[in-house]
């Protein structure tokens, strides 16, 4: 399914650990309409920007979330968030300052596994209704 000119739903579903471990990834109609949203909004100007790029994490059914040690309540699994893998911090710098001046978001978030980590994503979510915060946390310590 197309959820967006330049995405689709199965970007946002795979898992290594939903097909390790027999997990239904499935959104329902309402989860997709989220992702749609979040692809319009947040993820087709990033790439209109930057050229393509690519989801780490997307929708995550509840043991999905629980399985990854996702937070109880993540908005992975209403189909608000998704997690952009970074090639590099350079191009994860001009990604996060390109995303903090779009009109609508709810979170930015720069990430990554661990204080020695060179592994880092960005977690980016929309809220289709409600208010969206635009709250941004950058890396607390140097992208470096």
């Amino acid at each position: 399914m197309q959820l967006s000119p330049h995405f689709k739903l199965v970007e946002f579903t795979r898992s290594a650990t939903a097909q390790a471990r027999h997990i239904d990834n499935t959104p329902d109609e309402e989860q997709i309409k989220n992702l749609k949203f979040l692809c319009d909004n947040v993820l087709e100007p990033l790439r209109e920007q930057f050229g393509p790029i690519i989801i780490g994490s997307g929708f995550r059914c509840p043991a999905l979330n629980t399985a990854v040690g996702g937070v109880k309540n993540s908005q992975h699994k209403s189909g608000e968030a998704c997690d952009i893998h970074l090639p590099s911090i350079e191009v994860g710098k001009k990604y996060f300052e390109f995303l903090k001046k779009l009109p609508i978001f709810d979170q930015l978030i720069w990430e990554r596994n661990n204080p020695r980590s060179n592994h880092y994503w960005i977690h980016v979510s929309i809220k289709r209704s409600g208010k969206n915060r635009k709250q941004v946390i950058p890396l607390l310590n140097k992208h470096s």
